[in-house]
């Protein structure tokens, strides 16, 4: 009893309490013997620590009332030791390493990423589509293979909610400055419901409308049908696509507009049309896979196709790339050109996104302590992550992603419009917070989780050079609902990303754990600040005597200081210094006040007062199930079917006026009246021709002999090079679909494949549009339509049957084999499909 010990001294201090038993008054070395002999057995070198009275008497204590030393640590000082050893050789070996591999990218890696080849050479898209360009007569729409440069065909998406006219006009004027070719760029706008934001006057898509000088031709366009990402009713949603130019200076950019107004039916409801960002995005990510895919299209993939075409001349399957900034976004005018160049250098390189920087920095305190945050979150945690090519979130204001890769001579892979990562990203039915805080949330981060689940061995990357600014939260409650879903999103992607095999490295060393780390320690945020306070009072109350005391202090030190280290390093701007301050002081707001409430709120799916609508209230949002979704609303066809009806409309109507007028003047309704060219197509007939349901004309198995379904508007197809439709790839089923794992295209969960249907009163048959099921089963009906097969139901555009050379035994007559090889005679094996 009454033995302590100070630093590993023994001391017995039963003489001493015999000798004193009552405490003696104002003495602050007896109540700390007194104190510590209360718990006898215990270290007591940090209560003699406090007081610089009581650390002189230590030595006169230990002389006089000494006992014996320590001959060896117990299991809890071993264990606490052993523990702080690791904890400091991790920590501050993924603090340093980080530091050195930012520090390596930032001086070697970028620059070489960035280069801009002299000897670049494009690699042309393929021309074995339906819409195969030969002999196209429409300005532009041949691109001369020796007259190309090396800008890659770009699609710019700018997703508008509740924007300002100020905020969206500076996004889009910033793309359309960017030095790259007008005639390789694409804006797209994209006016996410009839919305007007709080304090605007006027409707952001009456907004975005007034930006473009709009297309004569396409100056009234009727609303068109697709699959939105909602549940019940609202999976109908229907878009306007407003085609035209964007006027810079004296230069004039292919612009689209589209504008999702909803249907009929919720015209009187608040926020008609709006379905999310993410619907946004998953209208671009299905239009091009069902391009690349010759798949099934929805009336407004069809309307977007003929618009595309019409503005720069060439056909959707020559982009590879897609641009995605937010409305607030101001974009650097080499920013595009730098992000193209390392597509270009590096094809492996799936998603790249550039340096965001804050144009707001000075308005508020708020602001304020944003600025050194930013920064460090890219150029420390992204270029770390770059050097493996593994960055974990490309963010949604300013980021590219490939739409499809080049593999081989004329061969493609596609990337973002891959369809498992479409099906998963469009994700309608969300119920489990997970599954909620996912998708509701952080759709941006998800979708960088999923390119790299899908292609583990590609390479997500962050460019310097590249930058953006973009207007952050100013006010404090804004930036508490924008970080709470950041915070929220961040550990439940975290969570799905760890769980990622294939990612470089291997235990201690890859970028699995280190994604761990970055999961534990955004999950002990708050305990982590309370404990840095309790180690920083300690730094004054304590007296050092070995060097595993100094640990914590040494981590404190590094973990603080190094990225400012770093900073100056990189900008050698001292005034970031400045900066740096201001965020420690603010520590106790990003890691305790902000995940704190983040936690506490992680049933919040909402946006809080992050994006403000005139006569929005609490739960109003999208994401509620209205009603049961009639899949018969949305027909869906192949480009062919939909060319076939628009051509034969024009035809009809060319013929009706020349009976009427006796002459060759066509009349003033936007027809042309030049001999031997093909006339100006009337837009709002045709998108009214776009979603009538299917009809049994559209089932006759007569129609379906490509060499004569178009009749007498055959000749008219030069419009699109004049080619007969046939195969996706230009050698026989070379499609991704085959060998590259994918599945086959969500058609609702219906199935087209039922011999009993009714291909025109059956709501299956008719939610599929162009392909009738069989009436006998699958195989036997040598009429049937041509993409029958499930096989070239995946491939999205296999040859008809009957076109081919008479079958190998096992299959029956007319019967389809989508493994059969034409040019030797002989069925295809695995070995003969392409791998991707």
């Amino acid at each position: 009893p009454n033995q302590f010990v100070i630093n590993g001294n023994v001391l017995n201090l039963d003489s001493y309490l015999r000798a004193n038993p009552d405490p003696i008054k104002n003495d602050l070395v007896d109540e700390a013997i007194r104190t510590s002999a209360k718990y006898s057995g215990f270290d007591a070198t940090i209560t003699f620590g406090t007081n610089e009275e009581v650390k002189n008497a230590v030595g006169c204590l230990s002389a006089k009332y000494f006992s014996g030393k320590l001959a060896k640590a117990t299991m809890g000082c071993f264990a606490v030791n052993l523990f702080n050893i690791i904890a400091l050789v991790v920590i501050l070996g993924l603090v340093f390493t980080k530091f050195i591999m930012a520090l390596t990218f930032s001086w070697i890696l970028s620059y070489r990423l960035v280069a801009r080849k002299s000897n670049a050479k494009p690699i042309m898209a393929s021309s074995s589509t339906p819409w195969a360009k030969k002999n196209n007569t429409q300005s532009g729409a041949v691109v001369d293979e020796n007259a190309a440069s090396d800008e890659l065909f770009t699609l710019l998406l700018v997703t508008c909610y509740s924007e300002g006219e100020a905020s969206i006009r500076n996004t889009v004027e910033s793309l359309a400055s960017t030095d790259y070719s007008d005639s390789r760029k694409l804006i797209m706008i994209i006016a996410d419901g009839m919305i007007t934001g709080s304090g605007n006057d006027k409707s952001t898509p009456d907004i975005c409308i007034d930006l473009i000088e709009v297309d004569p031709l396409f100056a009234d366009p009727q609303p068109c049908s697709y699959i939105a990402i909602a549940d019940g009713a609202k999976q109908h949603n229907m878009a306007k696509v407003y085609a035209g130019h964007y006027p810079y200076k004296n230069r004039r950019v292919p612009t689209l507009v589209v504008v999702k107004c909803g249907t009929p039916a919720e015209q009187e409801k608040p926020k008609a049309g709006n379905r999310g960002k993410r619907d946004a995005q998953i209208i671009v990510m299905n239009f091009f896979s069902r391009v690349i895919y010759n798949d099934r299209m929805t009336p407004l993939d069809y309307d977007l196709f003929r618009k595309v075409h019409h503005l720069l001349g060439v056909t959707p399957d020559l982009f590879e790339i897609c641009l995605m900034v937010d409305a607030d976004t101001k974009v650097y005018p080499d920013s595009l050109r730098l992000l193209v160049n390392c597509m270009n250098n590096d094809p492996l390189i799936m998603g790249i996104c550039g340096e965001t920087k804050i144009a707001n920095k000075r308005e508020s305190w708020v602001t304020w302590i944003q600025v050194y945050e930013y920064y460090i979150s890219h150029h420390l945690g992204k270029a770390f992550e770059s050097v493996f090519g593994g960055v974990s979130c490309l963010p949604g204001c300013f980021c590219m992603y490939r739409l499809k890769a080049p593999k081989g001579d004329n061969d493609w892979v596609p990337i973002i419009t891959k369809p498992e990562i479409i099906q998963e990203y469009s994700q309608n039915v969300v119920h489990t917070l997970h599954e909620k805080n996912l998708l509701l949330l952080g759709e941006d981060r998800f979708l960088t989780t999923l390119m790299l689940r899908n292609f583990p061995y590609r390479k997500m990357m962050f460019m310097p050079q590249a930058i953006c600014k973009t207007v952050v939260p100013d006010e404090f409650l804004v930036l508490l609902s924008q970080r709470r879903r950041w915070i929220n999103s961040t550990v439940h992607n975290l969570m799905e990303l760890v769980l990622v095999r294939n990612l470089c490295g291997t235990f201690c060393f890859s970028m699995q754990f280190v994604v761990f780390l970055d999961l534990v320690g955004t999950v002990v945020l708050p305990v982590a600040i309370v404990m840095t306070f309790i180690l920083i009072v300690q730094l004054f109350r304590t007296t050092y005597t070995s060097a595993a005391s100094y640990m914590p202090l040494v981590m404190l030190i590094a973990v603080l200081f190094l990225p400012g280290i770093l900073i100056l390093i990189t900008t050698r701007k001292w005034v970031y210094l400045g900066w740096m301050f201001v965020y420690l002081l603010s520590l106790p707001v990003w890691n305790l006040v902000l995940p704190t409430y983040a936690y506490w709120h992680f049933d919040d799916f909402s946006w809080g007062e992050t994006r403000k609508v005139d006569g929005e209230t609490k739960g109003d949002d999208h994401s509620k199930k209205e009603g049961e979704f009639d899949g018969s609303q949305v027909p869906l066809r192949r480009w062919e079917d939909y060319e076939r009806r628009r051509l034969r409309s024009i035809r009809r109507k060319e013929r009706k006026r020349q009976d009427e007028t006796n002459s060759s003047t066509m009349g003033s309704d936007n027809y042309s009246t030049v001999s031997g060219t093909m006339p100006l197509y009337d837009d709002g007939d045709t998108a009214r021709l776009l979603n009538q349901p299917p009809t049994a004309m559209d089932y006759d198995p007569s129609t379906y002999n490509y060499l004569n379904a178009y009749d007498d508007s055959t000749t008219n197809l030069h419009n699109y090079g004049g080619a007969s439709p046939g195969p996706m790839y230009h050698q026989p089923h070379h499609y991704p679909a085959v060998t590259d794992g994918l599945q086959p295209p969500n058609y609702l969960h219906q199935d087209p494949f039922n011999p009993g249907a009714h291909p025109v009163s059956d709501p299956n048959a008719a939610a599929y549009g162009g392909a009738p099921p069989p009436s006998q089963g699958h195989g036997n009906n040598p009429g049937a339509y041509p993409t029958l097969d499930p096989y070239a139901n995946q491939a999205g555009g296999a040859p008809p049957a009957g076109q081919h050379p008479p079958q190998p035994t096992g299959h029956s007559e007319g019967e389809y084999n989508p493994y059969y090889d034409p040019q030797q005679q002989r069925p295809m094996g695995p070995r003969d499909r392409p791998n991707f």
